[in-house]
Parts: C-alpha cells; sequence; structure tokens
C-alpha cells in the first residue's frame, strides 16, 4: 500500500505546520511546503520548532487553501477572476512553478507609462559595454 502527500493531507496525519491568515488555521507538512518553496524551507529550516505556526499576514485564507491544493496535487482549477491575486501570492511565497508564471505575467503586461494612450514608449535602458 502507497500513500501520497494528498492522502496524508486529506486525513491530516503526520502534520507537523499550521499555516494562519485571517483568523483561520490549515495544517500541513514540512517536507511538502519545504519541496514547494524556498521560502517555506528558508523559513522552517531556520525554525527547529516541532509544529511550527506561521503567520502570513499578507495573504488571504481562500489562496492559501488553493495554493496548497496546488502543492500536494500538483494542479488546480481556479476562476479567470481571480489569477491574478493566486499568481501575486504564488510570488509571495515562492511557490515553485506559479512564481515563475507570475513573473512572466508580469513581464508581458505594459506598464501603464509605456501605453500608446500616454505618448510613445518609454525607452530601454540599454546595457554598458564595458
Amino acid at each position: 500500500m502507497t500513500f501520497s502527500a494528498r492522502e496524508l493531507r486529506e486525513q491530516e496525519e503526520f502534520v507537523d505546520v499550521t499555516l494562519a491568515c485571517e483568523g483561520q488555521q490549515v495544517a500541513a507538512h514540512k517536507v511538502v511546503l519545504s519541496a514547494c518553496s524556498p521560502y517555506f524551507r528558508s523559513l522552517l529550516k531556520n525554525n527547529p520548532c516541532d509544529h511550527p505556526i506561521i503567520i502570513l499576514n499578507e495573504v488571504r485564507y481562500t489562496e492559501l487553501v488553493t495554493l496548497l491544493q496546488y502543492m500536494y496535487h500538483g494542479e488546480v482549477q481556479i476562476a479567470h477572476d481571480q489569477i491574478k491575486d493566486f499568481l501575486r501570492t504564488a510570488k509571495l511565497l515562492q511557490i515553485r512553478g506559479l512564481a515563475e508564471a507570475a513573473a512572466a505575467e508580469s513581464k508581458t503586461r505594459t506598464p501603464p507609462e509605456t501605453s500608446r494612450e500616454n505618448g510613445p514608449p518609454a525607452r530601454r535602458p540599454r546595457p554598458r559595454q564595458g
């Protein structure tokens, strides 16, 4: 019989970290968080507590639950109008696979100061030749 991280989470077996935001708490596994996020890995590595509680002030509970679903299941379905906030939180928490997507999305957007509505596009600085 093999167990997956998904089953351990669903049954809340061997949970060893609690994530808290917006007055609510979610149990998780250090190893899963660490594997999915350099942010969590560094935080947990530097905190030798057996069962730490991590308070995430800038994270909404619904986004946290969705991110955990992604980390445990490898995929997630979210509404189109929630993608921007979801990716912002993924970038904040450095979630592998999503943080990169958030960075790529922000690069493809045209900043207001370079849009055609506000005049000619701003010039990009050229690298110095040495």
